[in-house]
């Protein structure tokens, strides 16, 4: 295609008219699977422009079906899809958790999937309507953190300790195969790397396990309660916190936050199951006293009010919890000046 298109064209039906029988002829797809090469080539040209990166090739290592090229049938677990040589059928071997969420749906898309280990999979897309977020001033404040990954306005904690007790193991094992990698002989060095990057790819999917299991919990607290869930814009912290002078196990630590990977979660899942999630500035929620709205002190986890007609203390992450559940009201429902 980059021979044959200009290089920073990315308009599909411009595309698709200098080189649709071209493409059609070169690659034996039938007419709707050729167009949506096109309309993928075309969205990955797009994404590289926008990110300003060279677009050096395309890899064949997945294709988009539709309602034309694919149909399910849930009488035998069984699909049909349109393949180079016409239309073939493959048995799903899938379990129930799968079987439960496909029982009495009509997919009309799907992506077929090679993986590096030379298997392929199907994953198939399910449209649904979400449910109506209720209106409520019934709010779920959420203080992220690192000694407690999450604190709720009710108390409800998730500790960071089993997290970071992992990272740290990961740490101390990829600073060993790193020095292998560079000091070791050429098949130590070879070795090394790979365990590297399988090391990376078990790290990354515990944490997205953890931030899934946290956000449903949160998310089915919050509809079992008809509450929203507020939270705290927490956008450039990485930045921020390495201005300030640290150790290096200090900088690594904090740079492994994956907050935002939670907030993603709780907000899919908000809109899935119904939970309204309102995002909120982040400032002064943790020096202010939740009971009196004065600065207080805080000192690692426990946070003292400074007013003497109030005196509050008590566990710092539930007192920015409650302000933050506070904000979540507010957001929700703006007013003017009042006279």
């Amino acid at each position: 295609m980059n021979d044959n298109t200009p290089e920073k064209l990315t308009n599909q039906i411009a595309v698709q008219s200098l080189i649709y029988k071209e493409a059609r002829a070169h690659s034996g797809l039938s007419a709707q699977m050729t167009i949506h090469a096109i309309r993928r080539v075309c969205a990955n040209r797009k994404t590289a422009k926008q990110k300003g990166r060279p677009v050096k090739g395309f890899v064949p290592t997945s294709a988009t079906y539709d309602s034309r090229t694919f149909t399910f049938k849930e009488a035998d677990w069984m699909v049909s899809l349109t393949m180079l040589k016409g239309r073939e059928k493959f048995k799903l071997h899938i379990g129930n958790y799968q079987k439960h969420l496909l029982q009495g749906q009509a997919p009309k898309s799907s992506t077929l999937v090679k993986r590096n280990d030379g298997s392929f999979y199907l994953n198939i897309q399910l449209e649904s309507e979400p449910p109506a977020i209720p209106d409520t001033d019934n709010v779920l404040g959420i203080d992220l953190g690192r000694t407690d990954l999450v604190c709720t306005s009710k108390g409800e904690k998730f500790s960071g300790k089993q997290i970071t007790q992992t990272r740290d193991r990961y740490s101390r094992v990829r600073a060993s195969l790193q020095h292998k990698a560079s000091k070791g002989t050429r098949s130590t060095r070879r070795r090394a790397r790979q365990i590297l990057q399988r090391l990376s790819g078990r790290e990354r999917r515990f944490q997205a396990w953890l931030n899934h299991t946290i956000s449903y919990r949160l998310t089915h607290s919050a509809k079992a309660s008809n509450q929203a869930i507020a939270l705290e814009d927490l956008t450039g912290i990485r930045e921020r916190t390495n201005e300030l002078p640290r150790s290096k196990t200090e900088r690594r630590q904090s740079n492994s936050w994956a907050f935002y990977q939670l907030r993603q979660f709780l907000t899919y899942k908000g809109i899935k199951f119904g939970v309204d999630v309102r995002i909120i500035d982040p400032r002064y929620t943790s020096k202010t006293c939740h009971c009196c709205k004065v600065i207080g002190n805080r000192q690692g986890k426990k946070f003292e009010c400074l007013n003497l007609k109030c005196g509050w203390v008590g566990d710092a992450d539930e007192n920015g919890a409650n302000n933050i559940a506070t904000l979540g009201v507010i957001v929700n429902n703006p007013r003017g000046s009042e006279v």
